[in-house]
């Protein structure tokens, strides 16, 4: 029987050799990034990026306009988008829609997993954005790409689990499986991406319930609360001791989808990656 060191060992194995490639984003969403960070560029060079990608030049024109971006006229060009959101907020959008084309199954096998973990990642998202909203170090934005990449090591772990009939025909040992190596994958996949250390670091952490980044909620406190109000049934007792709560302002017994308002915010924001 496999172990889990001895998968992950496996795993780190096929990467070195290139047997199993770790997810990349799409080469626009790559160059948007960059292009951002430049103090001299424009509305206009962005605009022209985003247009090399037909997919996503209308998937950006249907968040633009969508009630989530509340456009008080109609958006129908690239480049009013972007004047209109402004370039941090396009970058944040471009790489976050470049997402769901890294969640694509390469087998029946995985696809159902896949598309289950793509709807739990979005759940996170939409949570982690509408806790950000109250915090003002935060920008929703980032915090909604945190959310929908921290779990991004799972990907490639189920991958190369495919190839093992004992974890495929056990789910229970699956689910640890991930559960157990996603963080020092999908770590390692934000590092190979470039992402900030804020973001690589919500990838380390987002089971940890005992994170103590500091007095005040960043990026991680905000996707541990959102990833507990996504995927437990109910609130559990030890949830009082987990400091994300305080930090991002809500009680461990209160169901967020209750707050008014969120549930409106939520279906937005489904309907944008789903």
């Amino acid at each position: 029987m496999t172990t889990e060191t001895e998968f992950l060992a496996q795993l780190q194995s096929a990467i070195r050799d290139n047997r199993i490639t770790l997810p990349t984003l799409p080469e626009v969403a790559l160059r948007v990034r960059d292009e951002v960070d430049r103090e001299e560029t424009t509305a206009s060079r962005i605009a022209d990026m985003v247009a090399t990608d037909a997919a996503l030049s209308t998937r950006l024109l249907q968040v633009a306009n969508s009630p989530l971006y509340r456009a008080r006229v109609a958006i129908d060009n690239i480049q009013m988008a972007v004047t209109r959101l402004g370039l941090k907020l396009v970058r944040s959008l471009v790489i976050s829609l470049a997402m769901k084309q890294i969640f694509q199954a390469t087998s029946d096998l995985l696809d159902k997993r896949l598309r289950t973990l793509w709807e739990e990642s979005v759940q996170v998202a939409a949570f982690s954005r509408i806790l950000a909203q109250s915090l003002p170090r935060l920008d929703k934005e980032q915090a909604m790409l945190a959310g929908l990449i921290h779990n991004i090591g799972s990907l490639p772990i189920l991958t190369l689990a495919e190839s093992y009939a004992e974890f495929m025909c056990d789910e229970e040992r699956l689910d640890n499986l991930v559960f157990n190596l996603s963080p020092i994958i999908s770590k390692q996949i934000l590092e190979a991406w470039d992402f900030p250390e804020t973001l690589i670091r919500v990838a380390e952490n987002y089971q940890n319930l005992n994170y103590d980044g500091g007095p005040e909620a960043d990026y991680v406190d905000v996707v541990l609360v959102a990833r507990l109000q996504t995927l437990s049934d109910h609130h559990q007792a030890g949830w009082s001791q987990v400091k994300s709560f305080q930090k991002v302002g809500i009680e461990p017994e209160i169901e967020m989808i209750e707050i008014e308002g969120v549930a409106e915010d939520m279906e937005g924001i489904r309907a944008v990656f789903l």
